[in-house]
């Protein structure tokens, strides 16, 4: 029997410090990022689509998509956006849920999901249950302008674009609260994960 975590947060609320932990303590983990690296990759559907929605001016020379190409299309333009996520996130999804039931058959008992984006690209379907890790906004702008060195304007601009920590909240199962130590997130996410393989 395989559970499978979709394992979400905002930025800066130490969502792949929680990963790092679950995979030490057994867990598989598919991180959606690489998935998403995956979708530009020359050959497949994905990549197919998206150039002929934005445009051969995409392609780099060596015939991968240009990221920062595609980035100046769609940054600051919510409709173009929408559309690029239109194509990629359904095209991630049915990557990502083949995967798991792959690995579902080979029995692995945990597989964490890690996606920032789990909800709002409507992945929750293909996992078991939802994790969210949450930290209050102030001071995820803390940890944006040290990580990131952007101004406090900039990081507001970054957490205020992403879902709230309580509209997260109504999809999880269990919510883990980064506010301390890492010794502390450790404790929270041993006691979770006891919880999880006891049952």
């Amino acid at each position: 029997m395989t559970t499978v975590i979709g394992l979400t947060g905002g930025i800066a609320s130490g969502k792949s410090v929680v990963s790092g932990m679950l995979a030490e303590r057994g867990a598989l983990i598919i991180d959606a990022d690489k998935v998403g690296h995956e979708a530009y990759a020359p050959g497949n559907e994905c990549y197919s689509a998206v150039v002929q929605a934005f445009g051969p001016e995409i392609v780099a020379a060596d015939g991968s998509i240009d990221r920062k190409a595609l980035g100046g299309k769609v940054f600051g333009n919510p409709e173009e956006r929408k559309r690029l996520e239109g194509i990629v996130w359904p095209w991630m999804k049915d990557t990502m849920a083949e995967r798991l039931n792959a690995i579902r058959k080979q029995g692995t008992p945990v597989v964490v999901l890690e996606a920032a984006v789990l909800i709002e690209a409507d992945w929750i379907p293909i996992t078991d249950e939802v994790w969210v890790v949450i930290v209050p906004p102030e001071l995820a702008r803390e940890r944006v302008m040290k990580r990131n060195g952007l101004s406090a304007e900039d990081a507001d601009a970054r957490i205020n674009a992403q879902l709230t920590n309580d509209e997260r909240k109504k999809h999880a199962k269990v919510v883990i609260e980064n506010t301390g130590t890492l010794e502390e997130l450790d404790v929270k996410v041993g006691a979770a994960w006891e919880k999880l393989t006891a049952s």
